[in-house]
Protein backbone atom coordinates (compact mmCIF):
# COMPACT_ATOMS: atom_id res chain seq x y z
CA UNK A 1 0.00 0.00 0.00
CA UNK A 2 1.31 3.38 -0.78
CA UNK A 3 2.15 5.93 2.53
CA UNK A 4 1.46 9.48 1.97
CA UNK A 5 5.01 9.73 1.62
CA UNK A 6 4.87 8.36 -1.58
CA UNK A 7 2.17 10.45 -2.99
CA UNK A 8 4.42 13.25 -2.54
CA UNK A 9 7.22 11.80 -4.13
CA UNK A 10 5.15 10.68 -7.21
CA UNK A 11 3.58 14.47 -7.63
CA UNK A 12 7.07 15.69 -7.30
CA UNK A 13 8.42 13.62 -9.88
CA UNK A 14 6.20 15.45 -12.33
CA UNK A 15 7.02 17.63 -14.96
CA UNK A 16 6.63 21.38 -13.90
CA UNK A 17 6.48 20.63 -10.13
CA UNK A 18 9.03 22.63 -8.41
CA UNK A 19 7.45 21.90 -4.75
CA UNK A 20 4.58 19.60 -3.30
CA UNK A 21 3.87 20.62 0.56
CA UNK A 22 1.53 18.53 3.03
CA UNK A 23 0.58 20.83 6.05
CA UNK A 24 -1.83 21.41 8.74
CA UNK A 25 -4.05 24.51 8.68
CA UNK A 26 -2.11 25.68 11.19
CA UNK A 27 0.59 26.25 9.09
CA UNK A 28 3.01 23.64 10.10
CA UNK A 29 4.99 21.33 7.53
CA UNK A 30 3.99 17.71 7.76
CA UNK A 31 6.30 16.17 4.64
CA UNK A 32 7.40 18.18 1.61
CA UNK A 33 9.81 18.42 -1.48
CA UNK A 34 10.95 20.97 -2.58
CA UNK A 35 13.15 21.78 -5.35
CA UNK A 36 15.39 25.43 -6.12
CA UNK A 37 16.00 25.94 -3.17
CA UNK A 38 12.07 26.56 -1.77
CA UNK A 39 11.89 26.40 2.03
CA UNK A 40 9.25 24.75 3.17
CA UNK A 41 8.49 26.19 6.48
CA UNK A 42 7.97 29.64 4.50
CA UNK A 43 5.52 28.13 2.12
CA UNK A 44 3.54 26.13 5.21
CA UNK A 45 3.54 29.74 7.18
CA UNK A 46 1.42 31.31 3.75
CA UNK A 47 -0.93 28.81 2.53
CA UNK A 48 -3.49 28.51 5.69
CA UNK A 49 -3.75 32.68 4.35
CA UNK A 50 -4.85 31.69 1.14
CA UNK A 51 -7.15 29.03 2.41
CA UNK A 52 -8.90 31.21 4.93
CA UNK A 53 -9.20 33.28 2.23
CA UNK A 54 -10.73 31.29 -0.47
CA UNK A 55 -12.79 30.06 2.31
CA UNK A 56 -14.45 33.59 3.41
CA UNK A 57 -15.04 33.86 -0.37
CA UNK A 58 -17.04 30.85 -0.57
CA UNK A 59 -19.14 31.76 2.21
CA UNK A 60 -19.58 35.08 1.26
CA UNK A 61 -20.82 33.75 -2.13
CA UNK A 62 -22.95 30.69 -0.44
CA UNK A 63 -20.50 28.24 -2.28
CA UNK A 64 -18.89 26.54 0.48
CA UNK A 65 -15.57 26.13 1.98
CA UNK A 66 -12.72 25.20 -0.31
CA UNK A 67 -11.75 22.14 -2.21
CA UNK A 68 -9.18 23.48 -4.63
CA UNK A 69 -8.06 26.74 -5.31
CA UNK A 70 -5.65 27.44 -8.44
CA UNK A 71 -3.65 30.69 -8.23
CA UNK A 72 -1.84 32.03 -11.75
CA UNK A 73 1.61 33.74 -11.19
CA UNK A 74 4.44 35.14 -13.02
CA UNK A 75 6.40 32.39 -12.33
CA UNK A 76 3.58 29.49 -12.41
CA UNK A 77 0.62 28.15 -10.57
CA UNK A 78 -0.21 27.37 -6.74
CA UNK A 79 -2.58 24.56 -5.77
CA UNK A 80 -4.23 24.10 -3.04
CA UNK A 81 -6.07 21.30 -2.04
CA UNK A 82 -8.17 20.43 1.43
CA UNK A 83 -7.23 17.22 2.11
CA UNK A 84 -9.98 16.55 5.47
CA UNK A 85 -11.00 19.09 7.90
CA UNK A 86 -7.31 19.55 9.13
CA UNK A 87 -4.90 18.72 6.01
CA UNK A 88 -3.37 21.04 3.34
CA UNK A 89 -1.66 19.80 0.20
CA UNK A 90 -0.19 22.88 -1.87
CA UNK A 91 1.34 22.12 -5.44
CA UNK A 92 3.90 24.81 -6.96
CA UNK A 93 4.47 24.34 -10.12
CA UNK A 94 5.96 26.25 -13.42
CA UNK A 95 3.50 28.06 -16.26
CA UNK A 96 4.61 24.72 -18.39
CA UNK A 97 2.85 21.83 -16.17
CA UNK A 98 0.08 20.46 -17.41
CA UNK A 99 -2.40 22.17 -14.37
CA UNK A 100 -5.28 20.78 -15.59
CA UNK A 101 -4.37 16.86 -15.66
CA UNK A 102 -2.95 17.85 -12.01
CA UNK A 103 -5.58 19.65 -11.15
CA UNK A 104 -7.75 16.64 -12.11
CA UNK A 105 -5.88 14.04 -10.44
CA UNK A 106 -5.88 16.28 -6.75
CA UNK A 107 -10.05 16.47 -7.18
CA UNK A 108 -9.77 12.67 -8.03
CA UNK A 109 -7.41 11.66 -5.51
CA UNK A 110 -8.31 13.55 -2.87
CA UNK A 111 -10.21 11.20 -0.72
CA UNK A 112 -7.68 8.30 -1.37
CA UNK A 113 -5.16 11.17 -0.36
CA UNK A 114 -6.95 11.43 2.91
CA UNK A 115 -7.17 8.35 3.73
CA UNK A 116 -3.86 7.40 3.92
CA UNK A 117 -3.44 9.89 6.89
Amino acid sequence: MATIRDVIQALSSRSGVQTVILLGRDGLPIDSVCHDGIDPDNIAALVPSIVDACNEVGQVTGQGDLKTCAVETEGGFTLVTGIGSDIILGLFVTPEANVGTLLYELRRYRTAIAELL
